[in-house]
């Protein structure tokens, strides 16, 4: 499946049509716990990274939110 993840092009390996936000996350190894994920310019809610589908062409932006001093 291709996508386009912040702003490169990606292809994800997975013999399913359709993976969550969730399954995206772990397959590229976001691990930070503040993000802002919007799919096609949505933003996603974290309740719903389980729900949200991200098909072949959509265009995913993960955001890493980092605090500091």
């Amino acid at each position: 499946m291709n996508i386009i993840l912040n702003n490169n092009p990606e292809v994800i390996e997975n013999s399913k049509e359709t993976i969550t936000v969730s399954e995206l996350l772990l397959m590229k190894a976001f691990t930070y716990k503040m993000l802002i994920v919007k799919v096609n310019d949505e933003l996603i809610l974290k309740e719903n990274y389980s729900i949200t589908n991200v098909n072949a062409g959509d265009n995913v932006m993960v955001i890493h939110l980092m605090t500091g001093g």
